[in-house]
C-alpha cells in the first residue's frame, strides 16, 4: 500500500483532542495535502475530535486533493479500527468524490 503522485496514500492519525489526515506520495517522500482539526481552513476552533469534526476534516482534505486534480487515493487507517472517527473521515471523502 504505497502512494504515488497520482494516487496518494491518505494516512490518518488521531489523538483525544484532534484528528489529522495527510495525502502522501511515498515514491517522492512528500506530502501532497494535509488537513486536521487544527487547520485554519476549517474556520472554527475545535476543542475535541468528534465524528462531526472528522467529517469536516475529510471534506477539507478531499477539497484540497480535488483542486490538485486527484480523484483516487489509497486509505491508510494507521492501525486504528475502521469505525467512529476514522470511518466518518473516509465516508465523507467518498461523498466528496474520492475513490478508494
Amino acid at each position: 500500500m504505497r502512494g504515488t503522485e497520482r494516487v496518494p496514500r491518505v494516512y490518518v492519525r488521531k489523538s483525544n483532542r484532534h484528528i489529522y489526515a495527510q495525502a502522501i506520495d511515498d515514491l517522492n517522500n512528500e506530502t501532497i495535502a494535509a488537513a486536521s482539526t487544527l487547520s485554519f481552513d476549517l474556520g472554527e476552533e475545535v476543542s475535541n475530535a468528534t465524528v462531526e469534526t472528522a467529517k469536516k476534516v475529510g471534506a477539507l482534505l478531499a477539497e484540497k486533493l480535488s483542486e490538485k486534480g486527484i480523484e483516487k487515493v489509497v486509505f491508510d487507517r494507521g492501525g486504528y479500527p475502521y469505525h467512529g472517527k476514522v470511518q466518518a473521515l473516509a465516508d465523507q471523502m467518498r461523498e466528496e468524490g474520492m475513490v478508494f
